[in-house]
């Protein structure tokens, strides 16, 4: 094994990594075609902006193509249930095989840790109601937070009610879980209620041990990675992470390696494909885990990316709610996109290209618009005049 990677197929490791290095599905898409995403990846960030679609729906989308979205509701909520929600990267879907892995978060929690130091403050003065809270699910769960009288604060964290923070710590600790939801909004129950009962019964790991096996996740999804791109995926502290590369180095199970172009050491998962091609063609959410660490995003693919809703309109550079067009091993593009739908439209508000993209950019884009309008059940695309894209994807379309 070499110990330099060029920084082209160090793009390609990472896009297999990610499940890019496959053709989607021919036929149906099912159940088992979503749990192998799932296995691969690791978990789905949870986003409530909805603009185009909730952005946990999107990387099945990028990945399989249009598949029924309520085979991942149904892996969510179902009584045989395969996924569970927890903090890992944000608020996230995982397996439920993970749960046993973030135990040791949920116990930090209950002891004020590892959580929102606003929240963490605010428990502290009000256990007795928390108490309330939780023997309130104990005796009514299912529930909302909105179910308890008081419950309706006005929007934002910072505008919760008092219920709905106890709620907030409660789910934090890990004594309540989200059952179902109605709508976007969660309904709680204990989670020896909810998660199947191997799972929950499992005795967790120790903290390191725990902290090893959530690396190994980060590293299969990643292909290969910096110390701090491991680190961010699951959030960990550079406490917890303190010797734990290094374990897994002497076990051969990570490989010291340097990345063309990186100043910082990285390491190659034992396992990793090096595919010789990638020929991939996907819209990417802002939340995709190719781009949620955006140094990360920049070192692979030169792509610099923020995300401007909260950015002023007059000061935003690409729009409210921009995605990254993948196509090849390369970020093509990117565009400003929006669900209409009551007039059934998918209306891209602004398309730019990315230097160097190539020449079916518009072609190949015009077909990725199509199959997302057909998955979001849309009548048609259409294309607003604004980005140097913009005009080449209008009529590519049109034709």
């Amino acid at each position: 094994m070499k110990d330099k990677i060029p920084l082209r197929l160090a793009r390609r490791i990472g896009l297999a990594a990610q499940g890019f290095g496959d053709a989607r599905p021919a036929g149906p898409i099912t159940r088992r075609h979503v749990h192998k995403v799932l296995s691969r990846i690791g978990l789905l960030q949870i986003d409530s902006v909805s603009v185009v679609v909730r952005a946990h729906y999107m990387p099945l989308f990028s990945r399989l193509g249009p598949y029924p979205r309520d085979l991942l509701d149904t892996a969510a909520t179902s009584r045989k249930r395969a996924l569970f929600e927890y903090w890992a990267h944000e608020a996230s879907f995982l397996p439920v095989e993970t749960y046993p892995l973030l135990r040791w978060r949920m116990e930090r929690a209950a002891r004020h840790e590892e959580m929102y130091k606003g929240l963490a403050k605010w428990a502290q003065r009000n256990m007795r109601l928390i108490d309330d809270i939780y023997n309130e699910v104990v005796a009514r769960g299912p529930i909302a937070a909105s179910d308890i009288d008081g419950a309706k604060g006005s929007g934002g964290w910072w505008g919760w009610s008092d219920e709905k923070h106890a709620f907030e710590w409660l789910f934090w600790a890990g004594r309540i879980t989200t059952a179902s939801r109605r709508g976007f909004q969660r309904l709680y129950d204990l989670p020896e209620r909810v998660l199947p009962a191997h799972i929950y019964n499992i005795p967790a790991p120790d903290p390191a041990e725990a902290h090893r096996e959530l690396l190994r996740i980060s590293a299969r999804a990643l292909g290969v990675a910096t110390a701090g791109d491991l680190r961010d995926y699951f959030r960990l502290s550079p406490a917890d992470m303190k010797g734990r590369i290094e374990e897994l180095v002497e076990s051969g199970e990570l490989l010291p390696v340097r990345v063309e172009g990186w100043t910082q050491p990285a390491y190659l998962h034992h396992q990793a494909r090096m595919p010789r091609k990638v020929e991939a063609r996907a819209l990417l959410a802002p939340f995709d885990p190719v781009v949620w660490e955006r140094s990360r995003a920049e070192r692979l693919f030169n792509f610099r990316y923020r995300i401007e809703i909260y950015t002023p309109a007059a000061k935003r550079q690409y729009g409210y709610y921009v995605l990254p067009f993948l196509l090849g091993d390369r970020i093509a593009a990117r565009i400003d996109l929006k669900t209409d739908r009551p007039a059934g439209v998918l209306r891209v508000l602004a398309a730019y290209a990315e230097s160097g993209a190539p020449a079916h950019t518009a072609e190949a884009l015009a077909e990725e618009l199509r199959l997302m309008a057909q998955w979001l059940e849309l009548e048609r695309v259409e294309v607003l005049p604004a980005g140097d894209l913009a005009q080449a994807l209008a009529d590519t379309l049109a034709s």
